[in-house]
């Protein structure tokens, strides 16, 4: 049996016709949880502490990188899409050729389920990754045990924007061919502009996290694709009323990049969705309130 903590290595794996990182930690005769990360983030972006802590609850938890970040299968010679022509498209109804759709990205984690041979899963997604996990619920409802929805939205044109100076942060790429003496200023701009107001990240953790994640990999080019693919998904609030799993959805009430309305459109939407709102709380997952989110994911899990 593995202890809090012990990860157990993997290879990559094989899923929906591409390779997909991951790790796995807990013991695998627990409740499976997976956990679906955000626009341009790798696995790592979740917080060990609130991995420990969900082993802790009771779950064997298992993170893995999209497609086209991280370690996983990137989609570089697909070259990158002009996202003002997909927005435009998207406004007038049409749907822009892209190297992969949300869709597909949701049929990834589906495709990590089954290459683990696991039958259902609770499934946990944070910003695009709960885009991701709202789209495997409505999907494939078959394989939900409880569906987590972090800091995302339903795609609803109505709700309000992000804050111009969090969009503004997020969306200035990196320098060309960046190093990480110039990726530290420029990621840490990103996190303070998106941050929690209420729980600032340390500088040297911050730094720690940024040079860690760009000596794993640096791929700024996929999230230019994964913001293309969320981008033309559109609105899914029809989609979420086929949800049938336990459902929650967190979200801070001072995130300035997926405002708080983002949160309470998408527990409106989906039947039976309990909201759970975290004051001073913004983009990101502090770990000041890791025992708050692990106890709210456990408890719509039990």
């Amino acid at each position: 049996m593995m202890g809090v903590g012990e990860k157990k290595q993997m290879p990559q794996i094989a899923a929906n016709g591409i390779n997909l990182e991951y790790e796995a930690y807990g013991d695998p005769a627990h409740p499976p949880l997976l956990l679906v990360m955000g626009l341009g983030a790798q696995l790592t972006l979740w917080p060990i502490e609130l991995v420990e802590a969900l082993v802790a609850r009771g779950y064997h938890v298992i993170r893995y990188d999209n497609r086209d970040i991280g370690l996983s299968t990137k989609f570089t010679d697909d070259g990158v899409p002009n996202i003002r022509k997909v927005a435009l498209m998207r406004l007038f109804g049409l749907r822009p050729k892209l190297p992969y759709r949300l869709t597909d990205m949701a049929a990834d984690a589906v495709g990590l389920l089954d290459a683990l041979e696991i039958e259902r899963a609770h499934v946990v997604g944070a910003s695009m990754g709960g885009m991701i996990a709202q789209l495997v619920a409505a999907t494939w409802p078959e394989r939900i045990l409880s569906l987590t929805s972090i800091m995302s939205t339903t795609g609803n044109r109505r709700v309000p924007p992000a804050r111009p100076e969090a969009f503004k942060a997020l969306t200035t790429p990196p320098p060309a061919n960046a190093t990480l003496d110039e990726i530290v200023p420029h990621v840490t701009r990103i996190a303070r502009a998106i941050g929690s107001p209420a729980y600032p990240a340390p500088e040297d953790r911050l730094v720690e996290r940024i040079t860690r994640d760009f000596h794993r990999s640096f791929h700024p080019t996929g999230s230019t694709r994964q913001l293309a693919a969320i981008i033309d998904d559109g609105c899914r609030r029809e989609r979420l009323k086929r949800v049938k799993a336990p459902a929650l959805v967190i979200h801070g009430v001072d995130d300035p990049l997926v405002r708080v309305e983002g949160g309470r459109d998408t527990a409106a939407h989906i039947p039976g969705a309990r909201l759970h709102e975290i004051p001073g709380m913004g983009h990101d997952l502090p770990l000041e309130l890791v025992d708050e989110v692990a106890d709210a994911i456990a408890g719509v899990a039990r």
